[in-house]
Parts: C-alpha cells; sequence; structure tokens
C-alpha cells in the first residue's frame, strides 16, 4: 500500500534523509514577515502548522520563504486537511525560541519547510485520508484535562493570565470587526459565546485570522469544542473572565470523547427547548427603554443584515396562541439550576451533567408557549412567550390556569386573536429554525388605538 512509504511521526529522527509524511492539519497561524537579515530592505515570510497522523503523535511545522511562496502554501490548505510532506528538516525543538508560541506536542522535534528543498502537497491517497480524518476529533489533550466554565468563574481573577483548557459548546458567533493600529497596521477580530451545563454565556475572542476562519464555520448551539491552551483573561471593562485564542491553541471540533457527547446532548436539550433565550436576561435591557418600531417584514430584514441581538416594538396581531391545546404543551417543569426540562412529578434532574445532581432537586414551572404574531407585512413564526411575561400577558398564573375550563382558555386566547397589539420583542439569531433568526416576546399588550395611528406611516409602508 502507499500508506507504507510515509514515515510515521513517531519514527521521525534527524538523520533521516529525505522523509515523506502524512498527517491531518490541527492548527495553523497566520503568515508573519521579518526583515532578512542576509538582505537588507527584503523580508522573509514564515507561518506554522501543526499535523497529526495517529491518536499519540503530532508535530510542529514551520514553512519559511519569500511571500508568494509562503502565501501560496498557506493557502493550500486549511485545518482538517490531510497533506503530505516531502523533505523537511527534522529539528530538535528549541523551547526557549520559536517553539515557545507553537502548540505543545509530544514529539522531540519540530519540521522545518524550505521552498527549495522541500514540498508539501494536499493528500491525495484516499486510504491514507480515510486513516487520518478521525483523528481532527481527538483532544490533543486528555480527554478530562478541562476547566468547565462554571470553574474558570468561581476561580475568578486567579487565573488572570493563565493558559488553560476548556470544553464548552458554541452558543453564538460574532460579527467580524476589522481594525487599523495606529502604526497602520491591518486587525480584525471575532467575538463568539460559549455555553455549559454550569454558565449560560461566556466570550471567546478570535484575533488570528485562521482561527477566525474557523470559528466562523461552527454551527451555534450545535458544536462543542475542546479548546486546549486557551488564554484566560480578566476583562475589567465588561467585569467578567474571558478566553482568547493564542499561537499556542489548539481547537477541537465535536471530540470524540464522553464528556463532549454528554455536553453535546445537554445543548442539544437547551437549545431546542428554548432555555437558552430565556437565560438571555432580557431584563438588562428594560422594556420602557425599547422604543424601535418594526414591521414584521422590517424585523426579518435587520435579522439577516446581523447577527447580534436586537429588540424593538411591533403592533402586530397574535395569529397563534395555542391555550387550548393540552396543559403539557403550555406549562413546562424545568429543573431549577439547569434547565433541563422535567416531568412534573420527577424527584431527580435527568440531565448527567447538571451541577446539582448531587443536592436537593428543585424544579420551577412556568408558561412555555410558541407564539406567531402578524402584521399586513407577513408572520414571525415561533416566537417564545415564557414565564415570569407570560403571566402578565396572560393575566394568570399557571395554578389559575390550570384550573380554567376549555370554554375559558379558549375566550383568553380571542382575546388576543382578534385585537391588535403592542409587542416588545428581543430578535436573537438561531440556525435551529429556517428563518434563521428567533423571537422572544418580553412584553404584550392590548394596543392603544392612538398609538397605533401615531405609527400608521411605519406600518403601512410597502413590501
Amino acid at each position: 500500500m502507499a500508506a507504507q512509504t510515509y514515515i510515521s511521526i513517531s519514527e521521525l529522527h534527524p538523520n533521516f534523509s529525505h522523509p515523506k509524511l502524512a498527517g491531518i492539519v490541527i492548527g495553523k497561524s497566520d503568515t508573519k514577515s521579518f526583515p532578512d537579515r542576509k538582505n537588507i530592505g527584503e523580508d522573509r515570510y514564515t507561518f506554522s502548522f501543526t499535523v497529526r497522523d495517529s491518536p499519540d503523535f503530532f508535530i510542529n511545522v514551520t514553512a519559511w520563504g519569500h511571500d508568494a511562496y509562503i502565501i501560496g502554501l498557506c493557502n493550500l490548505f486549511n485545518i482538517g486537511d490531510c497533506v503530505v510532506i516531502e523533505n523537511p528538516l527534522v529539528s530538535n525543538k528549541d523551547p526557549e525560541k520559536g517553539d515557545r508560541f507553537c502548540p505543545t506536542t509530544p514529539s522531540l522535534y519540530r519540521l522545518l519547510v524550505s521552498e527549495v528543498h522541500s514540498q508539501v502537497r494536499l493528500c491525495a491517497d484516499m486510504d491514507m485520508i480515510n486513516t487520518l480524518l478521525p483523528l481532527i476529533h481527538l483532544p490533543v489533550k486528555e480527554s478530562g484535562d478541562f476547566y468547565s466554565l462554571g470553574d474558570i468563574v468561581a476561580n475568578g481573577q486567579k487565573l488572570d493570565g493563565t493558559v488553560i483548557n476548556i470544553l464548552a459548546a458554541v452558543k453564538s458567533i460574532g460579527e467580524l470587526k476589522q481594525f487599523t493600529t495606529s502604526d497602520g497596521r491591518k486587525g480584525q477580530r471575532l467575538e463568539g459565546k460559549l455555553f455549559d451545563d454550569s454558565v449560560s454565556s461566556f466570550p471567546l475572542v478570535c484575533w488570528d485570522r485562521e482561527a477566525i476562519q474557523l470559528v466562523q464555520t461552527l454551527i451555534p448551539r450545535e458544536t462543542v469544542l475542546f479548546i486546549a491552551d486557551a488564554r484566560i483573561s480578566f476583562d475589567s471593562f465588561r467585569n467578567c473572565m474571558t478566553a482568547t485564542v493564542n499561537s499556542k491553541t489548539i481547537i477541537t471540533v465535536n471530540p470524540d470523547t464522553r464528556e463532549a457527547s454528554l455536553l453535546f446532548s445537554y445543548a442539544k436539550e437547551v437549545s431546542e427547548s428554548g432555555a437558552l433565550d430565556q437565560e438571555e436576561k432580557p431584563e438588562d435591557v428594560p422594556v420602557d427603554s425599547i422604543t424601535d418600531v418594526y414591521t414584521v417584514s422590517q424585523l426579518k430584514e435587520k435579522a439577516q443584515e446581523t447577527q447580534e441581538a436586537f429588540f424593538g416594538v411591533t403592533y402586530s396581531f397574535i395569529s397563534k396562541l395555542d391555550l387550548d391545546s393540552s396543559v403539557s404543551k403550555v406549562i413546562r417543569t424545568r429543573c431549577s439550576r439547569c434547565k433541563f426540562q422535567v416531568t412534573e412529578d420527577a424527584q431527580s434532574c435527568t440531565n448527567q451533567l447538571c451541577p446539582g445532581r448531587d443536592q436537593v432537586f428543585s424544579a420551577s414551572t412556568g408558561f412555555d408557549l410558541l407564539v406567531d404574531f402578524t402584521d399586513h407585512t407577513g408572520t414571525l413564526q415561533i416566537c417564545s412567550l415564557r414565564s415570569p411575561v407570560a403571566e402578565k400577558v396572560l393575566g394568570c398564573t399557571t395554578e389559575e390556569f390550570t384550573s380554567l375550563t376549555d370554554d375559558q382558555r379558549t375566550a383568553m386566547k380571542w382575546k388576543f386573536l382578534l385585537e391588535r397589539c403592542k409587542i416588545h420583542v428581543k430578535i436573537l439569531p438561531s440556525t435551529r429554525v429556517k428563518t434563521g433568526m428567533r423571537g422572544m416576546i418580553l412584553a404584550c399588550s392590548l394596543a392603544d388605538p392612538g398609538e397605533v395611528k401615531q405609527h400608521m406611516t411605519t406600518l403601512l409602508q410597502p413590501l
């Protein structure tokens, strides 16, 4: 087989002549340039990447050369691609120099690739590719060697400046921010939000172009990350801890570990239930401060233009409000600690990752409705209406609602279906619905005719 012509990373040695190895790229840095000491006025270009060929072995590779060669080579492959490296220089690690800024590897050596002597190409050997591909889902650290987000928050500023491993799910990906420094250098910044069973939102910051490209491909609420060697710092402006991807960081997407599988199941459950949206704490923005008026079509247009949550007011009709469905579809019970849905008579939380599994079980019961609202421009579907907002809107508690007759529930439903309402709504990006957005009702009341008339100019804009 062709695979037998490759040298494994574990067998590499500086005395080897013309080594050839194949591996999957698990990490990669941006290109950088430095003044060439031998040729005054010229620059040398470089970038590094990390390849793996077995569960236990991976190695750092550094390429040097002219700008066209290095930029072309860097653009040849991405993280997750399989490559063949021919005739690299096998060199001892130098922990005091370049290796200090590269990912930690089990190999004693590093590889140097040059334009004249070496070749790097995409692997075309399908047997080798099929062998290498599963390795992309193996963390580069022990599967249990990580901090939960709750551990990081609990330790607080004690962890400021440290480099640790994190296992967390992706909650959201922000917009790419471009900037220019005072000395004219261009840069970029991307911030995502992580979550797990202990913390509902935690910032992850990326400055490196390669890391940004990887993070931008992730599907929020459907992706778990093992982030090896993330730098933890305290953000004094926001008064919170943050994680930053640096040159030593390797991100493993959807790790093939038991811990990651449990977290993925939890992430899927809380995402589908809408509990994550509930934890967005809409009270952080007072309802009275939300004054921007939108039609339904304008809400949809703005949601497509931004990946950030935003707030607005719409004068619309509630077009779907299933109050006369079975009570189990209107009222739900959740674990007070992790928001996992449980049965009404549950004695313990069924979420294996619940931080309170060893403590006295506590649950809360509340309205959990999916609502559609409609105006002359369209309909916004699957908007959440939950306690405590739902109690204010409906004018009753869950206990009072369960005692209502079917006719009384139907009458309550038609109270809203027949009248135009003033709805304060929060719009969040969501990959789980076709529209790419999810609405969260923060307040809803029958609209004052005078207010509706005042905003008719907005409401009657053409589609």
